[in-house]
This record gives structure tokens, sequence and C-alpha cells, in this order.
């Protein structure tokens, strides 16, 4: 009874935001067929200014509700923001007739195009991209098939290439949380593998040290895996290990995160459901019952092979806590990009977009203002500024519990 009047909650301030803020796109449904949906977007911001086009993460993450404070801290700090709701998510759900669009139409190409006709209809001819986590990925599909439209880019903790980002970031995670070859990591690593020598199950200890370590920071976590050892706090560490469930499986919470209709994208696509290893601290371990239900295509664009075209400044934000795309992934994308540069973020996981939104909008608002090349020099002040974001809070509350 409570999740239905949450979700109609959601849901009608969704559609309040887009009767305030939006517009729609009529959009094929599959291309070169007929049949169309309607696509939902919205834009806030002096409508003259070159436009920020935000690209959210997912795949299955919605625009319209999560960015809501978002778009209103951006359009206090001056910035054009336009952002699409992704193609089987929230408001863009629907084929138009009251059904859910079919899975086989939600993939990375028709979403990209998207993008280009969003732009059409906003009556933008050009954007400085920003995209975040998945959204990244899209962002580079969009530049290889729109490069005409895009003025410049910000990924935020990016993928490139899934199979090998995977094999990067398991390396990263069990050299940084297992062998503690960081010196100020070694007390966390040591306690890692003393609570997994105990027989605590692999894919808990993974996740619930993943969640620890990006939201709240090193300290909380060794705080958690010392009294996890002694027997408490077992409430805590079980509701830790559930974070993220309502992510993989099922309808997911409407209008915010919808992961049902986008799975040909998770899995067809990006193979998010690549099988886990048998290592310790695998990040593949919570997709592995989930992966199975789709099967997988093949990867839908060469990224690496696009980046040296890209002749747009380009600026990759990674946070030194980032477990999922870490520090090393960030760095081989500037490498391969020839006019980008790297903003390493102190103290922040995953996503700043959603960890430290006012950091993502300082350097969204210095692109547009062509001085994407003064940004690493300024890491330490966009590190510092105040902390806003859900995952930020989320930080708050484990560290404050803990």
């Amino acid at each position: 009874m409570i999740r239905a009047l949450q979700e109609t909650a959601v849901g009608a301030l969704a559609h309040a935001l887009a009767r305030r803020q939006g517009f729609v796109v009529r959009r094929p449904v599959v291309p070169d067929r007929s049949g169309t949906f309607p696509l939902s977007a919205v834009r806030t911001g002096p409508p003259g200014r070159l436009p920020v086009l935000i690209v959210p993460g997912g795949p299955g993450l919605g625009s319209v509700v999560p960015y809501a404070n978002l778009r209103s801290t951006a359009t206090r700090l001056g910035l054009h923001v336009i952002m699409a709701e992704h193609r089987g998510v929230g408001l863009s759900r629907g084929d138009g007739r009251g059904g859910d669009l079919p899975v086989e139409a939600v993939t990375v190409q028709a979403a990209a195009d998207d993008l280009a006709a969003v732009l059409d209809r906003a009556g933008q001819s050009r954007a400085v991209v920003y995209g975040n986590s998945y959204g990244s990925y899209l962002a580079q599909v969009f530049a290889a098939r729109h490069p005409d439209r895009v003025a410049a880019m910000v990924l935020d903790s990016p993928l490139l290439s899934v199979e090998d980002d995977l094999a990067v970031t398991r390396s990263y995670r069990r050299r940084l949380l297992w062998d503690g070859e960081d010196p100020a990591l070694a007390a966390v690593a040591a306690a890692v593998r003393g609570l997994a020598a105990t027989g605590v199950p692999m894919a808990e200890l993974s996740q619930v040290v993943q969640v620890m370590f990006e939201f709240a920071g090193p300290r909380a976590l060794l705080r958690l895996l010392l009294a996890r050892r002694r027997g408490r706090a077992g409430a805590l560490w079980r509701q830790i290990g559930r974070l993220g469930e309502g992510d993989l499986q099922g309808r997911g919470v409407p209008y915010v995160m919808e992961p049902d209709l986008v799975a040909g994208i998770a899995h067809g696509e990006l193979r998010f459901g690549i099988g886990p290893d048998g290592g310790p601290l695998d990040p593949q371990l919570p997709f592995a019952e989930a992966a199975v239900r789709r099967p997988y295509c093949g990867e839908p664009f060469d990224l690496p092979a696009h980046l040296p075209g890209l002749r747009r400044p380009l600026v990759v934000i990674s946070g030194d806590r980032d477990l999922r795309t870490p520090r090393p992934v960030a760095e081989r994308l500037v490498r391969l990009a020839p006019d980008a540069v790297l903003v390493p973020l102190h103290g922040t996981g995953h996503s700043a977009l959603d960890a430290h939104q006012l950091a993502a909008l300082h350097v969204a608002r210095a692109v547009v203002a062509g001085n994407a090349r003064r940004l690493p020099a300024q890491a330490g002040r966009l590190s510092a500024l105040p902390r806003r974001g859900p995952s930020h809070r989320l930080g708050q509350v484990l560290r404050a519990v803990v």
C-alpha cells in the first residue's frame, strides 16, 4: 500500500515536471518502420546559451524526476540544460497506445539518435554533451553518429569497452582492497581478507565493500568490517548488501530506475552480465543471475576506435573512490582522445552527477565557457565544493550509522 502511494506520488511529480519543463518528440519505435511513440524531454535555464545535454547512467535511470534538483541548481549557475527521458524508461516507457515499448526497440543506437531528435526539437544545432556512467557510453555513441552536434564533451565515471574495462576493474579492486598494495588501505584489505576467511559469502562481501568504500569511505568501511568480524552490525550489513538489488531485476522504481525494458542494452549489447571469474571482490557477482535472462549479441560500437577521431574538447571526471569505472579506465580514455583532460575528484566515488553535483555542474559551466583545459588545475577546489546529491546523502547516513 505504501509503495503504491509512493509510486503514485512520484508519477504525479514526473507529469508535473513534464508539463512545466518538458516537450515531446515523436520517435520511431523501430527505425525504418512505421509506428512512433512519444519521447519526453525537459529543458531549464536560459535558452540563448549553448546547452548542456545531460545523459544519466543506468541503463534504466530516469532523467525527469531524479535530476529535478540538479536542474534547479544548474539554472542558478546560469546553465541551459536539456535532458531526454531514455526510451523504455519513465515518461518515455509507453508506445503511445497504452502498452510498453518492446524490449527489442530499446537499443543504444536508437537512444543515441533520440538525443539528436531532442536537440532538433529544442532548436539547438550543438550542445556540450555530459554523459555519466552508462550515459558516458551513450554520449560517445552519440558523438560517433552525430559528430557535428557535439561542441564539447564531459564524461563522468566513463565506460569505454565493457569487457576491457571489466578486466581493469577487477585488477584495480583486488590490488586496492584485497592485496592492500596501497599502504593507506592495507588495514582495510587485511580486514576484508580476514572476514572472507570466516566464511562470509564473497558476493555479499563484494557488494558491501563496494557500497561502503564508494559512498562512506575507507574509514567507515574498516569500522564496519571489524564490527562484522566481532559478530556485530549484522542487520546493517544485510541492509547494505541489498542496496541496488532493484537496479538489476523487476520493474524497479517507476520514473526513477526501471531496468526491465532496457535489458537488451544492459545484457544484450553491453554484456553487464559477464560471468564471475572466481576471484575475490568480483564486481560481476551481483549480475550473474540477472544476466542469464538475455543473451549477449555483441557490443554495438568500438568506442576506442572512435576516440582518436574526436576533434572536440573532452573532460573526463574520475572519483578516487570509484570501484565501478575506476581511475585506470578514465586514464586510458584520456590517452586515446586527442584533446582530453582528466579532472580527478578527491573523496568521490562513482558518478559526480550523483555524488558531487556542484563539482559536476562547475565542470560543465567551464566547458561551456571554453575553459576545459584549465580544469585539471582546479580539481582540488572542485573537490572541496559543498557536497550535494543522493549518493552523498547515502554516504552521510552510512557514516553516521556505522
